[in-house]
């Protein structure tokens, strides 16, 4: 383990029971920092620069990436994940090597080997079990958008090496408008205790009027 884990509980199931607050606790106490906040997501840094954990509140899709990293083990096109565990309520705790924004054009450049790859491009493995995870993942999970080939999921190493993240996504685009709309229908597609903080995600809290944060608070339960 690496040493910027140790402060984490050893115990895979003691770790689930924390909630991503409790997680983000962990993180801020063991002098990880904040280093970005998405729509789904918080990222932190680890003290020592190695590594980064996202931290989500409710997380449809993220496991099936995570499955996707551990079925090609060393496959220098995807992260070398460290930790990942579900957390109380729905969210999630992942922890990978840290990776900065590539530029444009290495990400044009890995986007046009997933369309052209060589023979021995490691990108065909990459891309072909990416297309049978999300496959199966239309099948089982809810609002599932599929696969994102958005030019800002090709990231790259302090080396410079190109890393693919991110490569599935769930419908928040769908699910927050159908929340207000009808929210039976969404209550319905994910169990209570998957759903617990889905009003905290950033998307909801970072961008929402306070009237809007107060109507998904009361929709979600």
């Amino acid at each position: 383990m690496s040493d910027a884990l140790r402060g984490f509980p050893s115990d895979p199931a003691a770790l689930a029971e924390l909630n991503h607050r409790e997680a983000a606790g962990w993180l801020l106490a063991d002098g990880w920092n904040v280093c970005g906040v998405g729509d789904w997501a918080t990222v932190w840094r680890s003290p020592d620069g190695e590594l980064a954990a996202r931290v989500s509140p409710f997380e449809p899709a993220y496991a099936v990436f995570v499955s996707l990293c551990r079925s090609l083990p060393g496959n220098p096109l995807l992260p070398r994940i460290e930790l990942d565990s579900p957390l109380e309520g729905g969210g999630r705790l992942s922890v990978m090597e840290f990776l900065a924004p590539s530029d444009a054009d290495q990400a044009a450049s890995v986007w046009k080997r997933w369309d052209e790859p060589e023979a021995d491009d490691p990108v065909i493995a990459v891309r072909r079990e990416a297309e049978r995870l999300n496959k199966e993942a239309a099948q089982a999970i809810p609002y599932w958008g599929g696969l994102d080939r958005n030019p800002s999921n090709v990231m790259a190493t302090p080396a410079g090496e190109p890393r693919l993240v991110d490569l599935f996504y769930a419908d928040g685009l769908a699910i927050y408008p159908d929340l207000l709309a009808d929210p039976a229908k969404v209550l319905a597609s994910f169990p209570a205790e998957l759903r617990r903080y889905m009003a905290e995600i950033g998307a909801v809290t970072r961008l929402s009027s306070p009237t809007e944060i107060a109507a998904i608070r009361t929709a979600a339960g």
